[in-house]
């Protein structure tokens, strides 16, 4: 039996900062979501299967406007991520915003079998990410994940600061990532740490994770002893904590669990962080279908 390649979306945000359901924005000239573009890529890489992590209430919608779509491409399924599923003895009184995105990947476990590749809904990737990623899981890399390094130029918008997981590296792996928000000041791209540690200078060609994973099925086993960890640590307050991916992975090189490749790609990231973004990515789309990039009718 063909073993799967699955893609993985991560669909569940809230999409605050845009004001709305931004995975649903239609960006290309017939209609098409930024998800659609992530599909297209991830099937001419050679994918064979899409698994979207939602929230529940928006299965109907999700179905309705991507699934019904996409599934006559690449077999489709979903994963909810809920708010009820934490460790039993904690109580997260009024929160609504969801858990992170490593409590997001874990709700899927039991749709995932194999080598799988994470995403958000609303990042515009490039093809090349999904060619570099592809090539990643047809080697034998034992005891490896890997991360799509993007150059934090390639990855910024005017309108405003983006989350981004800085990298360091060394002989092509992992040393560190410092979740951060990035923006562009007075010609200096300056990161300031989630943790609340000092602030720092980047270069412009320094790479960022874009939550661009390459992970393996035994990732879920991890998360979830890791769960109750977190939940633990941060029981005097479950109001804003999110047991986010880059901490899980970074914890996992610090452990000496894996080794994570470093893997530069070439594509520039666009989305929809800010309404301002939206025109600026429309054009962009545009110019890819005019340079042949894209058709311009996606899906036929």
């Amino acid at each position: 039996m063909e073993k799967d390649l699955t893609l993985l979306i991560m669909a569940a945000g809230m999409g605050s900062r845009f004001g709305g359901l931004k995975q649903i924005e239609p960006v290309g000239p017939n209609g098409e979501f930024i998800i659609d573009y992530s599909i297209y890529d991830a099937v001419r890489a050679g994918f064979n299967k899409v698994v979207f992590i939602i929230k529940e209430e928006n299965y109907e919608l999700f179905k309705e406007t991507i699934g019904s779509r996409v599934e006559k491409q690449i077999k489709v399924e979903y994963a909810f991520q809920r708010q009820t599923d934490i460790p039993e003895g904690y109580d997260p009184g009024d929160r609504t915003k969801p858990w992170g995105t490593s409590h997001a990947i874990l709700s899927a476990k039991n749709n995932v079998k194999g080598d799988f590749l994470v995403l958000n809904a609303d990042d515009f990737y490039g093809s090349d990410a999904f060619k570099q990623a592809a090539k990643f899981f047809s080697e034998d890399h034992p005891n490896e994940y890997a991360i799509i390094g993007y150059k934090i130029k390639n990855t910024l918008t005017e309108n405003g600061a983006v989350k981004r997981g800085v990298c360091a590296s060394e002989n092509g792996f992992l040393t560190k990532l410092i979740e951060s928000s990035v923006e562009e000041k007075d010609g200096h791209i300056i990161a300031s740490p989630l943790d609340g540690s000092e602030p720092f200078e980047i270069q412009a060609d320094d790479p960022v994770s874009m939550n661009a994973f390459c992970f393996r099925d035994d990732l879920f086993p991890y998360l979830q002893d890791h769960l109750v960890e977190f939940f633990e640590k941060n029981k005097e307050d479950l109001s804003k904590c999110e047991y986010l991916i880059p901490d899980s992975v970074y914890n996992s090189v610090k452990e000496g669990r894996v080794k994570v490749r470093l893997i530069p790609t070439t594509a520039k990231w666009q989305g929809i962080t800010y309404k301002e973004d939206k025109q600026r990515l429309v054009d962009d789309i545009q110019k890819l279908i005019d340079e042949g990039e894209y058709p311009e009718r996606l899906w036929n």
